[in-house]
């Protein structure tokens, strides 16, 4: 059964097709994040160790096609303003592109949810599209260096077993993602606890 799915992977990754259906998966993660956009890439990554996929062109497509997916989600944000406003995503996004500009749009790329959910607001809230598509282009490239490198670099490590090296390419993502949302949550629960100097006096006789 393995051999059967492995000749059925190694058959799409030969295939011409593939550079066109990973430029469309990364569109639509932009604004259907249910897309396993980054799954893809990582896979054509792992197989390109072994000459089935050529890197360079699986990390062009990926990044082109993640930049055009934001650009539609910063248009659907731009037309529905009104029904994102009192969405908790879109409240946390907000709060964030205040605080940190439009970098946060390169740092929400590896939150779960946080890519669409930025690119909505940052339309929504008619953030300049000169600065948006600057940030994306950051965003984007580094977005497909990273999976890109990550599925060649498990794929080097298992030449001979190309769904090994799938499967330490996608465990290096996840383990990067739950990091960062460690990170993330350390940092939240610190920003909330009152500091000594907030602490209300004891006023005990």
């Amino acid at each position: 059964m393995s051999h059967a799915v492995l000749d059925l992977v190694q058959q799409v990754m030969s295939s011409p097709w593939l550079y066109v259906a990973l430029f469309a998966l990364a569109v639509l993660d932009g604004f259907f994040p249910v897309v396993p956009a980054e799954t893809s890439v990582i896979t054509a990554a792992v197989f390109a160790a072994s000459g089935e996929t050529n890197l360079a062109l699986v990390i062009v497509v990926a990044a082109l096609g993640a930049f055009a997916g934001d650009h539609v989600s910063y248009l659907i944000g731009n037309k529905s303003a009104g029904r994102l406003r009192g969405r908790k995503a879109f409240v946390w996004a907000r709060d964030a592109l205040a605080e940190r500009g439009g970098l946060v749009l390169v740092v929400a790329r590896y939150i779960p949810g946080g890519r669409t959910a930025t690119t909505l607001t940052m339309g929504a809230v008619r953030h300049p599209l000169r600065s948006f598509t600057f940030f994306d282009a950051i965003a984007a490239v580094s977005w497909a260096l990273y999976s890109g490198l990550i599925g060649f670099f498990g794929g080097m490590a298992f030449e001979n077993d190309p769904i090994k090296g799938l499967l330490l390419g996608l465990g290096i993502a996840l383990s990067v993602t739950a990091v960062v949302e460690v990170v993330r949550w350390a940092r939240k629960r610190r920003a909330i606890q009152p500091s000594p100097e907030r602490l209300p006096a004891d006023t005990s006789v």
